[in-house]
């Protein structure tokens, strides 16, 4: 037994008694180092002679220098000259004859000033070389382990004692150490850590700089993203700190959602069409208002917190109410659906019905008319799609019972007695028998008789119903069928339930479309129309379902979804491509609202007209006229359109597409002008330099593609790539100039480029501190950071932009919000205007070129938001409460 580990205890004993060697050499070394250090900073406090950082005398900006920003003292002007950079096998040093501290880098010329450098990644390790920063007195500090003049290079004959000579190793060693513990772990620590964090001694191509009032430094994920101060800014304190004087009033909502929803459009009795979209109810004129000749004006109920599913029109034509699906917040807690019951005139909730009653959402809901609208039913979207009912005027629940577990699709009161309702869906109809008229909360009853279809062959769905005048009921289903039903009184031959005196039964079928009915709806003549799906046929019927007229909706507008009977003959349509229509039987339909059918995310606005253009997941290419309130053309792209800009002079727009595929269109004659592919990943970003020389295309492959374009856009050749990013590419944007880009990327990174240049990465990112941007989307960087809300994940904010006049800065967050800050938004915990409307994530915001107006994207809901920007103490309807909530909050670590 005492020789079972004998072959392998011998082997085991040495390595242990090895390692216990090493980690008692390893310690003296520390030892040595913490002495040698020690040494260096008293030598550095007694023989150090003060001197400022910058000589008076330095001589003006070179050509390749630009001046400082207007305003700012000359001094504070940066020097743009790039420096060199040390190679990966240099360990030690040039000799410098800067004061000590200051003599890690390359010579400074007489007079001159020495700037950090190297390539420094936002938040990631760097490879830097480089000295002291310009800035005023008492704004710098510097903070570095004294060096000897006499340093040798690596290759050259030391002159230092032996005895200096493994002090000097040890010092390299501990550094290496050092580097190696405090190395950042993430992706971009490829493109070099930031010499403000950036241990290192001696010889050590990592310089450690203590750069106080230069930088700020916040976190992502626990990573940290230092971003330097312009030379104009002496102190955070000056910056704006308020909510912007700016507000946003919602001007328009381009779009309806009918492509997954019913119950959702009605006419008023002011002639107003109502109908949703996201979480807005829109009351749409049809004539008169603002708008001109695509459309009426628009009017906005914004109650709701979550999507709405469906609507009612009281029997008075005025009152409406409106049911949400449930939801999430920012922390992921629970809003519950709920009911709104509001007033069409003043715009006002009336009454909150169904708090805390309701699962998942609100599926179908209806207004009593016997009685003058007193009661409301609903159905909500819980496994057993529970059946209410509630008095409209107190909010109180008076009776409620599990429905079916089968989908609901259609509730209503019966117009001539208000004790019986129907619902419709999955394979069946039901007749509810409701007692309790007394107003008694919860001493309801509800009892439930179903349809029999006898000898009629039971359709998959019955997605509508309608009230006949002589008390018959008529249902569209999924098989193209009418059906007629009656009571009758049971017997042996025919299926009931329990017993019953009393069934409803099939009196008559008319086959009237090829697929499903989507909608029926009964004309103020008493004739019937009936909207097809796959045949897109729109029929009216007479008495015994006689075809009296037919109209065919065009394909592009989708099917029929919902109809509803205007003023005189005028019909509206809804469809299910998210478009309303509007006409007549006789004289054809034309669109007055539409809309994208799936996920946006390109967005860009023209550079001098007002109009904008969108792209998504429906491959929808679409260009909307913003004065007008009209869709000005689409045109189908094959592919997922993802990105576009405009050209300056406004020709030619860019679109980028999700397969590295982009193309050039002209905005006239709508033809593909350019059509190249780079790359074989999506591309999230498009982007023309101001003086529309150049094209930037950021993919997801890490890379940025640049082409040099001709003077109308239509021609583009490959000019260079811009590479060095270590994750894909999320946005970016032009300098002023057109010579310089700024760049994100999916893993916080903020790179800089020469484009002009040869398409060269930045190494030095202090020296991009001054330069002027001609947009501002990026989402990481010194004068935006402070839109980050405290604790974020890197993917809170989608999209952002600043005005034209560099005042505000609109955002779009994942939480259905559009935020409003000052700009420059500079400090942590920068509160906002916050708006809301959005049922999903904001993709993007966009100011157009006059910044009169902002336009938002809604990304799963398909919603377009044009925002009128109201200047301070502008006319317009109360600005939103300005957001200091941990939700909405923005917030950033500082380490200055």
């Amino acid at each position: 037994m005492d020789g079972a580990g004998g072959p392998g205890e011998g082997p085991a004993q040495e390595a242990l008694q090895s390692l216990s060697q090493r980690l008692q050499v390893q310690e003296k070394e520390m030892e040595l180092v913490k002495a040698a250090l020690a040494e260096a900073l008293r030598l550095l406090r007694l023989h150090a002679p003060p001197s400022p950082l910058q000589d008076p005398d330095t001589p003006a900006p070179t050509r390749d220098s630009p001046a400082a920003p207007p305003g700012l003292p000359p001094t504070c002007g940066p020097s743009l000259v790039s420096r060199g950079t040390q190679t990966e096998t240099e360990v030690e040093t040039e000799p410098s004859p800067g004061p000590p501290g200051l003599s890690n880098g390359p010579p400074a010329p007489q007079g001159g000033s020495e700037e950090p450098s190297g390539t420094q990644s936002e938040g990631g390790g760097s490879s830097s070389s480089g000295t002291g920063s310009p800035g005023p007195p008492g704004i710098l500090r510097l903070v570095q382990p004294p060096q000897r003049a006499d340093t040798p290079r690596r290759n050259s004959s030391s002159s230092s004692s032996p005895s200096e000579r493994p002090r000097q190793k040890l010092s390299r060693k501990a550094a290496s150490s050092a580097n190696l513990l405090l190395r950042s772990g993430s992706t971009e620590s490829r493109g070099g850590k930031d010499p403000l964090s950036s241990p290192g001694g001696p010889g050590s191509r990592r310089s450690n700089y203590n750069l106080e009032g230069i930088s700020v430094k916040m976190f992502l994920r626990g990573r940290p993203i230092t971003m330097y101060i312009p030379s104009g800014i002496r102190s955070l304190e000056e910056l704006p700190s308020g909510p912007p004087p700016e507000t946003l009033s919602l001007d328009w909502v381009y779009g309806y959602r009918g492509r997954d929803s019913r119950s959702n459009l009605f006419v008023l009795r002011s002639g107003e069409v109502v109908y949703f979209i996201a979480c807005v109810v829109v009351l749409y004129r049809p004539e008169g208002g603002p708008g001109g000749p695509g459309g009426g004006g628009q009017r906005h109920y914004r109650g709701h917190t979550d999507c709405v599913r469906c609507l009612a029109v009281h029997p008075d034509g005025v009152r409406v109410a409106s049911g949400q699906t449930a939801g999430v917040d920012k922390d992921g807690k629970p809003l519950q659906p709920v009911v709104h019951v509001w007033d069409s005139e003043t715009l006002l909730k009336l009454q909150e019905i169904g708090l805390g009653a309701f699962e998942r959402g609100v599926g179908a809901l209806a207004f009593s008319v016997a009685d003058q609208g007193a009661f409301l039913c609903v159905v909500d979207d819980s496994n057993e799609h529970m059946l209410s009912v509630w008095d409209c005027s107190r909010g109180t629940k008076l009776a409620e019972i599990k429905s079916t577990n089968d989908s609901v699709l259609a509730v209503g009161f019966s117009p001539r007695d208000s004790s019986c309702i129907v619902t419709s869906g999955k394979s069946h109809v039901h007749f509810w028998n409701w007692s309790g008229g007394t107003g008694v909360p919860g001493n309801g009853t509800l009892t439930r008789k179903q349809g029999v279809f006898g000898k009629y062959k039971k359709p998959k769905f019955i997605p509508c119903f309608v009230f006949l005048p002589d008390g018959d009921i008529l249902t569209g289903d999924s098989e193209g069928n009418i059906l007629t039903w009656g009571r009758s009184l049971s017997d042996s031959r025919t299926p009931g339930r329990g017993g019953a005196k009393e069934t409803y039964g099939i009196v008559a079928q008319a086959h009237a479309h090829e697929g499903s009915i989507f909608a029926l709806c009964l004309r103020r003549d008493g004739t019937v129309l009936s909207g097809g799906g796959r045949d897109r046929r729109l029929v009216q019927w007479g008495p015994g379902l006689v075809a009296l007229q037919e109209a065919e909706i065009p394909e592009h507008f989708g099917a029929v979804r919902a109809i509803a009977e205007g003023l005189g003959s005028e019909l509206l349509v809804g469809t299910t491509k998210n478009a309303l229509l509007r006409g007549d039987l006789a004289q054809g339909f034309s669109p007055v609202i539409q809309g994208h059918t799936d996920e946006l995310w390109g967005l860009c606005t023209h550079p001098f007209q007002n109009r904008f253009l969108t792209c998504g997941h429906d491959r929808q290419l679409c260009l909307w006229d913003g004065e007008g309130h009209a869709l000005a053309w689409s045109i189908d792209l094959k592919e997922t359109g993802l990105c576009a800009d405009f050209h300056p002079s406004g020709a030619v727009v860019a679109v980028g597409l999700n397969t590295g595929r982009w193309l050039v269109l002209d905005t006239e004659t709508r033809e593909i002008v350019s059509d190249i592919t780079d790359g074989n990943e999506q591309l999230s970003v498009v982007r023309y330099s101001p003086d529309g020389l150049y094209l930037a295309i950021g993919s997801h492959d890490n890379m940025i593609y640049i082409y040099s374009v001709s003077s109308d856009g239509a021609k583009s050749s490959r000019f260079g790539r811009c590479v060095g990013h270590s994750s894909f590419i999320t946005h970016l944007d032009w300098s002023k100039d057109g010579s310089f880009i700024m760049s994100n990327s999916g893993d916080y990174e903020i790179l800089y480029w020469d484009v002009v240049g040869g398409c060269k990465l930045l190494r030095n990112r202090y020296d991009s501190r001054d330069r002027e941007w001609a947009t501002y989307t990026c989402v990481l960087g010194f004068h935006v950071y402070g839109v980050w809300p405290d604790g974020s994940d890197g993917t809170d904010i989608n999209s952002l932009c600043r005005s034209h006049n560099e005042r505000v800065v609109a955002v779009a967050d994942d939480f259905c919000k559009v935020h409003l800050f000052q700009y420059p938004c500079a400090r942590a915990k920068a509160p906002s205007l916050v708006y809301g409307g959005h049922g999903s994530h904001v993709t993007s915001v966009r100011f157009t070129h006059d910044d009169s107006h902002l336009i938002s994207l809604g990304g799963k809901d398909a919603s377009i938001f044009q925002w009128r920007v109201l200047g301070a103490g502008g006319a317009g309807p109360a600005p939103a409460t300005p957001s200091r909530t941990p939700s909405l909050s923005p917030a950033s670590s500082l380490d200055v």
